[in-house]
C-alpha cells in the first residue's frame, strides 16, 4: 500500500495508509499459509484517471474561463500592461470577476480527487469494517459537497442581468372589462404598494388617470429600492381576475383584465430624445391641490410624435417638476420598448412583452370564488388574500428560479453547440 504515500491528497487515503503500512504486532508476525506466496503490491501501481461526475458542457465551460483566468494573469505581469494604468485595471478587474469561479471550480476538481481515491481506498480495505466504515463517510461527504459546488458553478456562470440593480417605473393600465377593469386596476396598483413596503422599497405617483367608478384608467409609480427591477420585472404582462364586480347587480361572475409594464429607468444617455419630436402643452391640474393647482397651468401634456407616446402629467405641484416627470416617464417607456425589441430578436419569452390586455394573453389569474391565485407560467397556485396584500415573495423566487433554469439549459445547449 506504500505506493499510494505520494499520490493521494484525501486525509481518509492518508489514514488509511498509515494504518495498513504500520499493522498490529500480531498480523505482522502472522505466517502465510504454506505454498501460498503473497506478492508486493506494484510499484507501477498509480491513481486512477479521474472521472468528473458533474455535465460536460459545465466542465468544458469551467476549462474554458480557467484558461481565460491564467491567460489575464500572464498579461497583468506584463510589464507594458503595468505601465499603462487604464489597461491594467481593465485586466484587472476582467480576472477579479472570474476570481470566485476559478477558486470553486478548484475546488471542485481537488474534491473529485479525492472521492476518486477514497473509492479505491474502498475497494483495499477488505474486510476492515472500521477502515470501511471512515471511508464511506468520507465518500458520502465528498459526494454531498461536490453536488453542492456543481450547484454553485452553475449560478456562477449564468449570465448576470445589468438592470437587475435599477429602479423602475411600473404602469399598470386598465384592459378588457370597463369600469371592473378600472377597479381592478386599482387593486393591482395597492398590491404593488403593499409589495413595495415590505421590501422597504419606496414608491410615488408619477401619472395617474382616475376612473368614474373608482380605480384607474391608467396609473404609473415609481419604485426606488435596493435590486427592484430584479424582482418585479416578473409582473410584466396581463393580470386576469375572475369575480362578482362592485357594478354588477344580478350576482354574475366577471372576467376583466389589466396589463402590467416594468420599466427600469433610463439614463439621459441611454435614452436621446430629439426636442423636435417633442409636442408639449400646459393645462390646468384641478383637483387638490389648493389654488395653485387650479389657477396656474402646472399640468404638463407632452407627446412624443415617432412613437405617438402621450403622457399627461399632474403629480407634481409645480409646471417645472411635472416636466420633468413626464421626460423622465418617456425616457423609461422607450427604454423599455428598446429592451423589448432587443429581448425579442435573442429569444421568444412570452414574459417580455405586455401584451394587448386580451383576456388568452395572461399570465395570472386572481380568481374570488376560489380564493386562488393562478400563475401560468409556474403553473402554481397561491393564496389570494395574503397575495393582495403583498404578498408576492414566494411567485417572485419561483419565476427567478424558473428563469434559471431557462438560463441554464440555453448555456448547455450554447456549449454544446461550440
Amino acid at each position: 500500500m506504500n505506493s499510494f504515500t505520494t499520490s493521494t491528497t484525501s486525509p481518509m487515503a492518508r489514514a488509511f495508509v498509515h494504518l495498513h503500512s504500520h499493522p498490529p504486532l500480531s498480523l505482522r508476525s502472522r505466517q502465510p499459509p504454506s505454498g501460498v506466496c503473497l506478492r508486493p503490491p506494484s510499484p507501477s501501481r498509480r491513481t486512477p484517471r479521474l472521472v468528473c461526475m458533474a455535465e460536460p458542457y459545465l466542465i468544458r465551460k469551467m476549462e474554458s474561463v480557467e484558461k481565460t483566468w491564467k491567460e489575464l494573469s500572464v498579461k497583468l505581469a506584463d510589464p507594458d500592461v503595468v505601465s499603462n494604468p487604464s489597461e491594467y485595471q481593465k485586466l484587472a478587474q476582467s480576472m477579479s470577476e472570474l476570481d470566485e469561479v476559478v477558486s470553486v471550480f478548484r475546488r471542485f476538481k481537488d474534491c473529485e480527487k479525492q472521492l476518486q481515491e477514497s473509492k479505491v481506498l474502498a475497494k483495499e480495505a477488505g474486510d476492515d469494517e472500521d477502515m470501511a466504515e471512515m471511508i464511506g463517510s468520507e465518500i458520502n461527504s465528498l459526494s454531498k459537497e461536490i453536488d453542492e459546488l456543481e450547484k454553485q458553478l452553475k449560478m456562477l456562470l449564468l449570465p448576470t442581468n445589468p438592470l437587475d440593480a435599477r429602479n423602475i417605473l411600473l404602469e399598470v393600465r386598465a384592459g378588457t372589462g370597463g369600469d371592473e377593469a378600472a377597479i381592478w386596476t386599482g387593486d393591482l396598483v395597492r398590491m404593488y404598494q403593499r409589495y413595495s413596503e415590505r421590501s422597504s422599497w419606496k414608491f410615488s405617483l408619477v401619472s395617474c388617470s382616475e376612473a368614474e367608478h373608482g380605480g384607474y384608467k391608467t396609473c404609473v409609480m415609481e419604485i426606488k429600492g435596493n435590486r427592484v427591477y430584479s424582482k418585479l420585472k416578473y409582473e410584466s404582462g396581463v393580470h386576469r381576475v375572475q369575480r362578482v364586480p362592485q357594478t354588477e347587480t344580478q350576482g354574475r361572475v366577471h372576467t376583466s383584465t389589466a396589463t402590467v409594464a416594468i420599466m427600469p429607468e433610463a439614463d439621459e444617455v441611454e435614452v436621446v430624445i430629439d426636442p423636435k419630436d417633442i409636442e408639449l402643452t400646459t393645462a390646468r391640474s384641478g383637483g387638490a391641490g389648493g389654488q395653485n393647482v387650479n389657477k396656474v397651468e402646472t399640468a404638463i401634456d407632452l407627446v412624443h410624435k415617432p412613437s405617438g407616446i402621450r403622457i399627461f402629467c399632474t403629480e407634481e405641484r409645480t409646471q417645472l417638476r411635472n416636466k420633468a416627470r413626464a421626460f423622465q416617464l418617456l425616457r423609461a417607456k422607450l427604454y423599455e420598448i428598446k429592451l423589448r425589441e432587443q429581448q425579442e430578436k435573442i429569444r421568444d419569452q412570452r414574459k417580455s412583452q405586455v401584451g394587448t390586455g386580451a383576456r388568452s394573453e395572461k399570465i395570472r389569474t386572481y380568481n374570488y370564488k376560489d380564493s386562488r391565485v393562478t400563475d401560468h407560467r409556474l403553473k402554481m397556485n397561491f393564496a389570494l388574500t395574503s397575495f393582495l396584500e403583498g404578498g408576492l415573495e414566494d411567485a417572485v423566487q419561483a419565476c427567478a428560479a424558473l428563469e434559471q433554469k431557462e438560463l441554464m439549459e440555453e448555456l448547455s445547449e450554447s456549449v454544446a453547440a461550440s
